[in-house]
């Protein structure tokens, strides 16, 4: 069944989450063990990440050095197709512009129509850590929505050089992100959300926001691209506050507030034990609160939140 058909036709506030491919050479048992922690709470669907290569330089003395490319955590493909194999849960990886061609975009799209993977989250990806600013492949594409085309045209029986295709398979049905804070690449919020319904238009179901901590801002900008005419799900995207390093981490990286409550009672704790205790509070009132709006999903990010997603789970859902 189709994400957007998964949220809709589920009676209560949805639960999913994201997580990431493991680390290249470092075997799949451990994000079995994220899924067998998280899998009680019925799991409408598990978003799968995708990472580019980055360049990697080996000194090979003598002031030599040798520059190759590395993907660090390949395998979002085999991940989607494992988890689905074996537990039988909707899976969407995620889709990006950013290191990848036309042509191996194709390639994706082709590898998961055989195995049965027809929702996708569509993203333009991160810039790479060499970059001053983001940077397009040659052959590939700077905007998710030129991406989204793609995958429309493909739905269509069209590859990308414009020749047929001869057996057409399931069509792909996808997602976008959003940014309840803006992007930090958006000069304004209202070109942030012009760049939305664009997507929209282009067929995204759904779109899921980057992390937040403050409602009011979820709130307010759902309200926002509603009076867009923007009248897809807008799925909160949430992860618990779970370490004393966060506390400057997640602005400088997630580019988003931390609310004062928080950040006050924060700078309080003395141990990342009270940081995860703090944050499971905080994430549970969140999330009570999302709720009682009627969201339709909340959608939890795991990366060294596992153990408090599941206990904001244990009492929400």
């Amino acid at each position: 069944m189709k994400v957007i058909d998964l949220i809709k036709e589920h009676q209560k506030t949805a639960f999913s989450f994201e997580i990431l491919p493991p680390l290249k050479g470092t075997g799949i048992e451990r994000l079995y063990q994220t899924i067998d922690t998280l899998r009680e709470f019925d799991p409408k669907y598990i978003n799968i990440t995708t990472h580019r290569s980055e360049y990697v330089y080996k000194d090979l003395g003598g002031g030599l050095f040798q520059r190759s490319r590395l993907r660090r955590r390949p395998g979002t493909v085999a991940v989607a197709a494992a988890i689905q194999n074996k537990y039988n849960i909707t899976v969407v990886p995620h889709i990006l512009c950013s290191g990848f061609t036309r042509e191996e975009t194709e390639y994706v799209l082709l590898d998961l129509q055989f195995l049965g993977i027809t929702d996708l989250l569509v993203l333009r990806g991160d810039k790479a850590r060499h970059e001053s600013m983001f940077t397009p492949e040659v052959d590939g594409y700077a905007h998710a929505i030129e991406l989204q085309q793609q995958i429309n045209d493909f739905n269509r029986g069209v590859f990308v050089d414009g020749s047929p295709i001869k057996v057409t398979g399931t069509p792909f049905h996808y997602g976008v992100a959003c940014y309840p804070e803006k992007h930090e690449e958006a000069p304004n919020m209202e070109s942030d959300i012009y760049w939305l319904k664009k997507k929209v238009e282009a067929g995204a179901e759904y779109a899921v926001t980057q992390l937040f901590y403050d409602n009011r801002k979820y709130f307010d900008f759902v309200e926002r691209v509603r009076r867009e005419g923007i009248d897809i799900p807008i799925i909160p995207g949430i992860k618990p506050f779970a370490k004393l390093s966060q506390l400057n981490m997640i602005p400088k990286t997630f580019k988003v507030d931390l609310p004062e409550p928080l950040a006050s009672e924060a700078v309080r704790c003395k141990t990342d034990e009270e940081a995860a205790a703090l944050g499971v509070e905080w994430c549970v009132a969140q999330c009570r609160e999302l709720i009682a709006a009627g969201v339709p999903s909340i959608h939890f990010y795991t990366v060294s939140a596992v153990n408090s997603i599941r206990e904001v789970a244990k009492q929400i859902f």
